[in-house]
């Protein structure tokens, strides 16, 4: 591991007041990183160049990668600078569609109106797989999910894991971007916020109730925080990072 004085900032993207980056942001703390946390909703300005920055992580929100406000056209089309720079990129639910709409794919609602809230399989594809290998841990056999449009795999990119009502659920775009559709950063606290102050959510097709979602945690949480901490090491890892000792 880096010593701290070695390790550039991370860019966080963030999409409400209150919200936080959760486990991820935790774990990049533990390896060295200052977390430079931006909120272009409320103002907040996106850097011209990471050149200062070991990477870029785009979290989720309420909104839609197809709504029509400022902040997201302009944070979609930001997302090419890590693309132009090869700077390691992350997105997360939003993130990755955002991601996918800036490499002109199409983010959708589901056509019977279904969502995916609480824990969903996760089934990793070929490319995936040889991924994993190579990471040294296998994906989860679940994740946590609270999203109701989903995206489709843009042209060049990678499919690394697939799902059943949201096919798409994990791609990689060059060697340095990734989208995830579900939320590894989730922390026990913001399960319980999120099934308390968006319970109306739970009501929708395909979303489990809360008790349900407090179970999957128990049962396969434990897995998704050892896949997260090797998969970050490994993004952390890609070419196009300048702070890594000689």
């Amino acid at each position: 591991m880096l010593e701290a004085s070695q390790c550039a900032p991370i860019l966080i993207v963030l999409h409400q007041e209150h919200s936080t980056p959760g486990r991820v942001g935790r774990l990049l703390l533990e390896r060295g990183h200052s977390l430079d946390i931006r909120r272009p909703r409320y103002g907040d300005p996106l850097p011209e160049t990471l050149a200062g920055h070991a990477g870029a992580i785009i979290f989720g929100g309420p909104m839609s990668a197809n709504d029509e406000d400022d902040f997201i056209k302009a944070e979609i089309d930001w997302i090419g600078v890590p693309l132009r720079e090869n700077k390691p990129y992350l997105g997360l639910c939003l993130g990755a569609q955002m991601l996918a709409r800036h490499l002109g794919a199409r983010v959708w609602e589901h056509p019977d109106g279904r969502a995916e809230i609480g824990y969903y399989p996760l089934l990793p594809t070929e490319a995936g797989t040889a991924l994993s290998r190579i990471w040294g841990v296998p994906w989860p056999t679940h994740v946590y999910h609270w999203h109701r449009e989903g995206f489709d795999c843009p042209s060049g990119a990678e499919m690394l894991a697939t799902g059943d009502d949201f096919p798409t659920q994990a791609i990689r775009a060059g060697q340095a971007a990734y989208g995830l559709q579900f939320h590894p950063e989730v922390t026990h606290a913001m399960i319980c916020r999120w099934t308390v102050r968006a319970a109306e959510r739970l009501a929708m097709p395909g979303a489990q109730d809360r008790a349900r979602q407090i179970e999957g945690r128990f049962l396969y949480d434990p897995q998704v925080s050892l896949w997260l901490d090797q998969f970050l090491d490994h993004w952390l890892e890609t070419p196009g990072r300048t702070d890594l000792a000689a």
